[in-house]
């Protein structure tokens, strides 16, 4: 029986396949840079398992001095209202209504102000969340392009027979069926990255985050298809 529940992505299983691939990918491809890549994954599915309580309580943290700001404020404008009015009426120089006028002016004038620093701080715990894991999700899609990279120079046409080199060709170094290995390799490190998002993306109920989540998902596949398209063509 599975010690993980069904219903939702978790770290663990990811991280422990990311292990798998690194081990894989060292046993045979050790001198490969793709092998940092599998280590640079891990690293970040790390932090995305280890960093997810850090981050709940930064935000508690953050949502409480955000709630007693704005009590503050609340606090601050309600009095200063009263002490206009009480001072308004105080005044013997009010003697109509148009002289409420300037009190009326000045008085939408402070509560625009305080609505706006309302909105900035009831809104700035979920703007720091946001915040960081927009920057997560940024390295996820670097990484998903340095995996891109690597394999984009192994093409399967260098190794037809009537393939002919020009002084400028990259030598990928590979046989066909390490080059069909190290095709594999970078398909399942895009999946992994698209994974690993998705993980993010269990922290986060942000319409923002989950937009860059699927459009990063969306760029692993893309990549992903078009490597499967050279390894089907590789010549038997």
């Amino acid at each position: 029986m599975s010690r993980w529940p069904s219903d939702r992505l978790h770290a663990q299983p990811v991280l422990a396949t990311v292990r798998r691939l690194e081990e894989r990918v060292g046993a045979r491809f050790p001198d490969r840079d793709l092998l940092d890549v599998v280590r640079d994954l891990a690293a970040l599915v790390e932090e995305v398992a280890d960093g997810a309580a850090d981050v709940r309580r930064r935000i508690r943290h953050t949502r409480l001095l955000s709630r007693l700001g704005v009590v503050a404020i609340l606090a601050v404008t309600a009095t200063i209202f009263w002490l206009a009015v009480r001072s308004a009426l105080d005044d013997r120089a009010v003697t109509s209504s148009l002289d409420w006028l300037p009190l009326l002016e000045s008085g939408i004038n402070d509560l625009v102000f305080a609505a706006i620093a309302l909105w900035f701080l009831w809104s700035l715990p979920e703007r720091v969340h946001r915040s960081s894991l927009l920057a997560l999700l940024h390295r996820l899609r670097s990484l998903a392009h340095v995996v891109d990279m690597h394999q984009l120079t192994k093409d399967p046409e260098r190794l037809r027979v009537d393939f002919r080199p020009t002084p400028r060709s990259a030598d990928p170094g590979l046989d066909r069926n390490e080059m069909e290995s190290y095709l594999d390799y970078c398909t399942e490190l895009l999946s992994l990255v698209g994974k690993t998002a998705a993980l993010v993306a269990e922290q986060s109920q942000d319409a923002v985050v989950l937009d860059a989540v699927s459009n990063l998902e969306t760029l692993t596949t893309s990549m992903s298809r078009s490597i499967w398209q050279k390894i089907s063509l590789l010549p038997d």
